[in-house]
């Protein structure tokens, strides 16, 4: 088979009728070893990111059953003080976000006591405007029933506070 292309790459001529054909041999295995090419390079870096997560996954562990008083055996002095430290360390933090978190709620608990408290000022003032509405028409009906002769006996409210 012949195959002439011009000076700018495009396809010329063909040199017999099955050019075609031997072309897209060519093209099916030329893009088929590149493709496999990138699946396997592809391939080969999911298996190492996988090796590394694994032996991440791993180390994570074995962290784990350190900090939960597990598998100390094989560890030396250095590596049990530094474990130490770790709960120290994390016991520290533990107590220093309780204590905000205690702070935070006292904050907000002050702030009810602040709101609750305007709101019982405000109710006594009104029962005590209430109350003076009150004593004025009760007084203006003592004033009313001894008018006519009868004298009613009204006896004053007894508070409850």
């Amino acid at each position: 088979a012949l195959i002439i292309f011009s000076s700018r790459g495009k396809l010329y001529e063909f040199g017999s009728v099955g050019t075609s054909k031997t072309l897209e041999r060519y093209q099916r295995c030329c893009y088929t070893s590149q493709d496999s090419n990138v699946a396997n390079r592809e391939t080969q870096s999911w298996y190492q990111e996988m090796s590394k997560l694994k032996a991440k996954f791993e180390s994570l562990q074995r962290s784990q059953r350190h900090l939960l008083g597990e598998d100390l055996g094989p560890l030396s002095v250095k590596e049990l003080q530094q474990l130490e430290r770790q709960l120290e360390s994390a016991l520290s933090q533990a107590r220093q976000r309780k204590t905000q978190l205690m702070l935070d709620q006292m904050e907000e608990l002050r702030k009810k006591e602040r709101h609750l408290g305007e709101i019982n000022k405000q109710l006594k003032e009104q029962l005590e405007a209430e109350g003076a509405t009150f004593r004025a028409l009760q007084g203006s009906w003592c004033s009313d029933a001894t008018v006519g002769g009868n004298a009613f006996s009204v006896q004053p409210l007894q508070s409850s506070g």
